[in-house]
């Protein structure tokens, strides 16, 4: 089985429900996708960051740094940033606040990202693309060059329309419905 495959196999079996949702963007949905329960885990991890890497590279994207709002991306961003050590073409990995810290030095973006670097944003799930929006106008106002997005899941509900509206261009390593086409169907709950 290639690792695409296994990721998605991964997803559908530890992330996705079926049920009635309050998603972050105050949507409903009966499908709910909590990727860190695949992104967290030591397996999901490992397939990720080469899985990410490889999409980074097949845009010719080349950034400096990877990140995004914390907590969806971090995992991510850290297998992505791992992964590009052991091929030799080491990119840092940073984090988004959702807010500016109020004491120490008050920043937003925490970690090695440095003013003018080339990043591609990373998102766990794209529902609306709000907290990939958000990673952007922070990277852009401490002066970072956004490449591109990169997500795991797009939900396929017009968030890429909306973050590629800022001329962004958007790369998933899965969508919803491959995932729900991996879930098991009875009684509709994985």
């Amino acid at each position: 089985m290639d690792s695409l495959a296994r990721l998605l196999d991964l997803l559908a079996a530890r992330s996705a429900r079926r049920g009635t949702f309050t998603l972050a963007s105050g949507r409903q949905s009966d499908l709910y996708i909590d990727c860190r329960l695949t992104t967290m885990h030591p397996e999901g991890l490992a397939l990720i960051g080469p899985l990410g890497l490889h999409a980074i590279g097949e845009r010719g994207w080349h950034p400096d740094a990877i990140g995004g709002l914390t907590l969806g991306a971090d995992p991510v961003s850290y297998a992505i940033a791992y992964a590009s050590q052991l091929a030799g073409m080491p990119t840092r990995a940073f984090t988004v606040r959702k807010e500016a810290k109020t004491h120490g030095t008050g920043k937003l973006i925490e970690g090695p990202f440095v003013q003018g670097d080339r990043v591609v944003v990373i998102e766990d799930v794209i529902t609306t693309g709000g907290s990939a929006l958000k990673a952007i106008d922070a990277i852009r106002a401490a002066g970072g060059q956004v490449v591109g997005v990169l997500a795991v899941v797009d939900r396929e509900e017009g968030g890429r329309a909306a973050i590629e509206a800022t001329g962004c261009e958007v790369a998933t390593l899965a969508r919803a419905s491959e995932i729900v086409a991996r879930m098991p169907s009875v009684g509709g709950a994985r």
